[in-house]
């Protein structure tokens, strides 16, 4: 089972419905290519990349232990390749080397390389770790990122040209969300949440998501001999504040749903007695329970069967409902 959601999740009932786009693999479980440049499948690394970006060496590797959750996660490095340093990145887009200045550098979404979009998610949230270089200028001030751009059209990350190296697309931005780790190590997984900034009201018809391990490239020649920064990051996510159309009612403030202890419980208080169900799917839109809900009652769903991960649920009333979303570890 996926660990996040990768496709759009839709249920509909009389008087509501959800549509809510994600990440594709945004848990880095499915991976293609030959070990030792695997990707993870709907991501690109720089063996995929253009220019000088595929002749380099390998920055993004597939990690099968110590993982936040499910069976792997995604780790890029920063590493020194014959006389400069390449930075450890992988994308949705495709990584652009038109030479070795390193501000000529850009990531693309273009072509088959853009990922199909719609919505306007209020924050991105996923869980990292992070090691600093151990050598090389500036490598006390090393910070991992994690971007994501959400736009029309194509998109070059920067957006401004260097050297006439991309058109300027910047027009073409609608929102994005950045994160930038602290300049420290951070040994345990955590987890980090930012909102995104919409430019305008636009509904975005594309998503390009970047981590990358050395946000500045400070670790610059000579003197980077020996580990390079090293970003791990899983089970990335898009939270959207008001995920159903469904103007607010006392259905919906009376039904609390909510996990502990490998068991669902559904708090139901019920004015009209009306016969309610609760339905619970998997990452990939499965229907995996069901149950009837007594009215007035705590309701109690045993889930000790389930793997890991991020579900729905779907509580509906006679003409009325709710939808959520629960992670069941």
């Amino acid at each position: 089972m996926n660990k996040t959601f990768t496709l759009i999740f839709s249920l509909s009932a009389s008087l509501f419905s959800l549509a809510q786009t994600q990440i594709p693999n945004a848990g880095f479980e499915n991976w293609e290519n030959s070990s030792p440049n695997n990707e993870p499948v709907s991501w690109n690394s720089n063996k995929t990349g253009t220019g000088l970006a595929s002749s380099g060496p390998q920055t993004c590797y597939q990690e099968t232990s110590g993982v936040h959750s499910g069976n792997s996660c995604v780790r890029v490095e920063t590493k020194y390749y014959i006389v400069a340093v390449v930075n450890g990145n992988v994308t949705t887009g495709q990584v652009n080397a038109p030479s070795s200045n390193k501000s000529e550098g850009f990531l693309a979404a273009t072509g088959a390389n853009k990922i199909a979009f719609t919505g306007r998610p209020d924050s991105l949230v996923g869980w990292y770790k992070y090691t600093q270089a151990t050598t090389g200028t500036g490598a006390s001030a090393e910070q991992g990122k994690v971007y994501a751009i959400l736009h029309s059209g194509d998109y070059f990350d920067p957006p401004a040209p260097v050297n006439s190296n991309h058109a300027d697309l910047s027009a073409n931005k609608i929102g994005d969300a950045l994160y930038v780790s602290p300049a420290s190590n951070q040994a345990s997984w955590k987890r980090f949440t930012v909102p995104f900034n919409y430019v305008n009201s636009n509904t975005p018809a594309f998503i390009m998501v970047n981590i990358t391990s050395s946000n500045n490239q400070l670790t610059v020649a000579p003197g980077f001999t020996g580990n390079g920064s090293k970003l791990w990051v899983d089970d990335l996510d898009l939270i959207y504040n008001n995920p159903v159309s469904v103007k607010e009612n006392d259905f919906d403030k009376n039904v609390k749903v909510y996990f502990y202890d490998k068991t669902i419980y559904v708090d139901f208080l019920n004015k009209n007695n009306e016969n309610s169900t609760i339905e619970i799917y998997n990452a990939t839109g499965q229907l995996v329970a069901t149950q009837q809900i007594e009215n007035n009652s705590v309701n109690k769903i045993d889930v000790s069967s389930f793997k890991s991960g991020i579900y729905m649920y779907k509580v509906s009333g006679k003409s009325q409902g709710k939808f959520g979303k629960l992670f069941i570890n």
